[in-house]
């Protein structure tokens, strides 16, 4: 951090994005600065300023990992986390100035595309000290964590829905994160999503409630929705301070250390301490509320924490008495075993205005865990699962592969192979996730990693333990948003970023290696991370290249996009022969086509998908007989064939059954039968030859079954009256070699020829008698929603859509948010009481309102289980966030062909037409 630092000082460009380096500079508690020279000053080294920077890189690279936080900012769509970002790296003395959201000025915010549209579209990684180095006090006794400095590795992750998979891949490498809500709006859709997602990952969380400066800003019920929506217990760390009980937002009290802090107006530096007893002479309204805290918190903790129970007695019984370090100490213990219903500290502030974030950014040091005190990270390694930490200990057993023998061969294998594990992990250097991959323009391909263990050095040989390749890493970079240091090695805990990698991907474990081998010794080269979860497509668009001479590069640009971004998937339709581009929504898909255009420079566009209809028969066709009678690449050729045509039940398994079938075969839902009277022997099939005696030389019977199939096969490949490929189609081909063969000019092309030319005439028979129908894909849907949608989702899906409910199942988990359970700690609780939560009062909030009435049973989540065409699947998302307030979710698959009701097919098809 700090070699970062004296490299933005020593450069005049980078002096506007951030400040000298703190040790350096001076900067006071909770980020007021004493001394701010352009120029870092290292008098008191007595060494120049060249030196200086190395060894501050040396110490940043020995940082230990009880002084290092990986945390992320989660929340829903501008609920402040870029400005929240902003104002932790402006006190930390990263930055000099605030940067602003509307003015595009931020740090973390730095694409072109977010800082136009105001919103954080790719996470972003800057690392920064708290408290400023120098600036911490000395050491006493009882001090909490943040009496110290601390390295914070923070993430800005984006809120809104359609880059879920952004936030997934973030909170996979994650230690700790700060969840973020309105204090208006409270508990918004993609905040529960994200919360789920970080409850897969068991990762501890803190709640910082933002905007309680706004008109409406209500603590007190968002409190409550935390226990109700997020099912946990609220434990209120600080409560809001508006003066004179219901006036503006000036501050907070802070419920563990008794105080009142009053920000003065500025840049939010400067900020006035209260005791108790000053609150009591300034505003008693907020000293008894503040003791009500005090008691619901002590109370709280005393319910999951035994040590508290005994802490309380020691101070004879008193709320008021417990020590503050003793109750850090109690919630960080409930926060990091996660054991029961969890606990979920609640602290309070208005970002915006500058109020609340420092004692925010001592929470994260004192209560979120350090990289060691974390899970063990979960492997997989010879095929076994368990713990990282386990493995390196060797207390994990890998089986080695083992071949035939002896008993007694096989018991020297085993402790051999237990002796070479012993070995392959003294030779370990490092293992780290790559858990993302940026196309920089100017420095190349960036892949984000997360060391677990040892240390990443430069230009060691990394090993893709999933893709079986050793690549070496040229360059280690440490990330400040978009501004970049180099650095000699990323430490174990720390995130950093390899430069100049052509095989890794996100989700890729890398390991390093004590030998010259290119391959790791086992097992070794078997050791793989918890990978991160895709999530399925729910939105589609068609890419099309502007000449067919820009096909190549298109394809190109969409590799380097997946690459980047899996969540996004390029498929080729079959039918209409378009590249199909989907994502998690209309907006990720919008930003994937400026990056493909704008970035990328590919020349193509985006367009609406093609549908891919079939026709089926409405009847059966009389028995047709053609013949072929034509050259053939200057060989005559001659053969005929009768066929009938009648309509079939794919489903339904009613293949009649003949002994004179010489092929009964399916495709694409159609199927056909070949009949061949007397051209093999029952003796000659049970025998499997392909000689008779019916055909002419140069011809066996394979050869006539593979091309009477492929004749058929390209008739059904074009509709007699809509030109769709045919579906739901009984092709019956009966071949008499005394008719139907005329020698040696019957040739396997004359066949094929033959064949097709019946089918086609044999279907457009039936159009003039029966006619066909079209059939349209129709998609298995599930759909999750909370209870208050319910209604008007199920009446869109039967209604408006044309699609079919089939189930309702309530105990299905949410699929786009990995609610599955993996352990024991899953078992579902009760949910919890309203009535049981301590919140404070609102100032709005009238003193007779019953919280014990608000019932959570709105928020209930339910799941539909439907049969709907793809063609009003096609941007469904966006109305199904319409109906549900932002939080329905979607998975879909394709289901079958159905054939389409009257009024549907002339819909349809005056739409294609262009008749609107």
């Amino acid at each position: 951090m700090v070699a970062a630092l004296f490299l933005r000082a020593a450069n005049p460009a980078m002096r506007s994005v951030a400040s000298p380096p703190a040790k350096c500079a001076g900067v006071g508690r909770l980020g007021l600065r004493k001394v701010s020279p352009l120029v870092p000053r290292c008098e008191s080294l007595s060494i120049p300023p060249l030196n200086c920077f190395s060894t501050y890189a040396a110490k940043w690279q020995a940082e230990s990992l009880e002084r290092t936080r990986n945390i992320g900012i989660i929340a829903h769509i501008d609920a402040g986390k870029t400005t929240t970002t902003e104002r932790m790296l402006y006190y930390s003395g990263f930055t000099r100035r605030l940067g602003d959201v509307d003015e595009g000025s931020t740090v973390t915010d730095f694409l072109p595309a977010e800082r136009a549209r105001g919103i954080t579209i790719q996470s972003a990684a800057v690392t920064f000290h708290w408290p400023p180095e120098g600036s911490a006090p000395p050491p006493q006794e009882h001090a909490p964590r943040s009496a110290s400095s601390h390295t914070i590795n923070l993430i800005d992750t984006p809120g809104h829905a359609d880059f879920t998979f952004e936030v997934m891949r973030s909170l996979r490498i994650l230690d700790g994160a700060v969840c973020i809500l309105d204090g208006v709006a409270g508990v918004e859709a993609q905040t529960e999503q994200v919360w789920h997602q970080a409850s897969t990952y068991r990762i501890p969380r803190i709640v910082y409630i933002n905007k309680l400066d706004r008109d409406g800003a209500a603590f007190g019920q968002t409190v409550r929705e935390v226990a109700t929506r997020l099912e946990g217990w609220p434990a209120v760390c600080q409560i809001p301070w508006f003066e004179g009980g219901d006036g503006r937002f000036i501050g907070v009290a802070d419920v563990i250390n008794l105080q009142g802090m009053r920000w003065e107006d500025g840049d939010g530096k400067s900020v006035k301490m209260l005791s108790l007893e000053q609150l009591d002479s300034e505003g008693s309204e907020l000293a008894t509320e503040l003791r009500r805290a005090r008691v619901a918190l002590v109370e709280l903790l005393s319910e999951h924490d035994e040590a508290m129970v005994e802490k309380f007695f020691d101070c004879e019984e008193d709320h008021l008495a417990v020590p503050a370090h003793d109750i850090l100490e109690s919630l960080r213990k409930c926060l990091l075993e996660d054991q029961g219903r969890k606990i979920i500290p609640v602290f309070a502030g208005a970002s915006f205005r500058n109020i609340g974030v420092q004692p925010l950014l001592d929470a994260v040091v004192n209560l979120l865990p350090s990289p060691a005190e974390t899970r063990d990270p979960v492997i997989s390694v010879g095929g076994v699962k368990g713990g990282l930490r386990s493995f390196l200990s060797g207390n994990l057993t890998v089986e080695q592969k083992e071949s035939a023998g002896s008993a007694k061969d096989k018991k020297h294998k085993k402790s051999s192979g237990h002796a070479q594990t012993k070995n392959a992990i003294e030779k370990l250097e490092s293992c780290a996730l790559a858990f993302k991959v940026v196309n920089d323009p100017k420095r190349g391909v960036l892949v984000y990693v997360r060391v677990y263990s040892g240390s990443l050095d430069r230009n060691s040989l990394l090993y893709n333990t999933h893709l079986k390749v050793s690549e070496r890493a040229p360059r280690l970079l440490k990330m400040y948003a978009n501004d970049a240091v180099e650095v000699d090695s990323i430490p174990e805990g720390h995130i950093g970023v390899v430069a100049g990698l052509k095989h890794a991907r996100t989700g890729d474990t890398l390991v390093s290696y004590a030998s010259n081998k290119a391959t790791p010794p086992e097992p070794l080269d078997t050791l793989e991370l918890r990978p991160i979860d895709v999530p399925p497509p729910v939105f589609f668009a068609s890419v099309e290249p502007y000449s067919l001479s820009e096909e190549k590069r298109l394809q190109e640009c969409l590799s380097v996009l997946l690459r980047e971004d899996p969540s996004l998937h390029v498929t080729v339709d079959e039918d209409s022969g378009q590249t199909l581009l989907s994502g998690m929504g209309e907006l990720h898909l919008e930003i994937a086509r400026d990056r493909l255009i704008n970035d990328l420079k590919a020349k193509a566009s985006m367009g609406r998908i093609e549908i891919g209809y079939r026709e089926s028969p409405l009847g059966s066709s009389p028995p047709t007989t053609k013949f072929f009678d034509k050259e053939i690449a200057g060989r005559k050729g001659k053969a005929g064939c009768t066929v009938v045509v009648e309509p079939i039940d794919p489903d339904a398994n009613d293949t009649p059954s003949n002994p004179d079938a010489l092929a009964v075969h399916s495709s694409d839902g159609n199927q056909i039968i070949i009949l061949a009277p007397g051209l093999q022997t029952e003796k000659a099939r049970r025998s499997g030859s392909t000689d008779s005696p019916l055909l002419p030389a140069g011809l066996d019977v394979d050869t006539v079954r593979a091309s009477l199939v492929n004749g058929t096969i390209a008739a059904l490949a074009r509709g007699p009256q809509f030109t769709f490929p045919m579906h739901s189609t009984r092709v019956t081909l009966t071949l008499d070699a005394t008719q139907h063969l005329f020698g040696n000019e019957t040739t396997p092309s004359a066949l094929s020829a033959a064949a097709r030319l019946s089918t086609s005439t044999a279907l457009r028979e039936i159009v003039s008698t029966s006619g066909t129908a079209l059939m349209e894909p129709v998609m298995n849907v599930i759909i999750s929603i909370d209870e208050a949608s319910l209604g008007a989702v199920i009446h869109d899906i039967s209604s408006s859509r044309g699609g079919h409910v089939l189930s309702l199942d309530e105990d299905i988990p949410l699929p786009a948010t990995e609610l599955s359970p993996t352990g024991p700690e899953d078992i579902s609780l009760p949910p919890i009481d309203p009535a049981r939560v301590y919140a404070p009062r609102d100032p709005f909030q009238s003193a007779t309102v019953d919280t014990a009435s608000i019932s959570d049973s709105a928020t209930r989540p339910r799941t539909i289980t439907a049969r709907v065409p793809l063609k009003e699947m096609v941007g469904y998302l966006k109305h199904l966030r319409s109906l549900s307030a932002g939080r329905g979710t979607f998975v879909m698959s394709v289901d079958r062909f159905e054939r389409m009701s009257a009024p549907r097919q002339r819909a349809v098809l005056a739409e294609l037409r262009g008749e609107f």
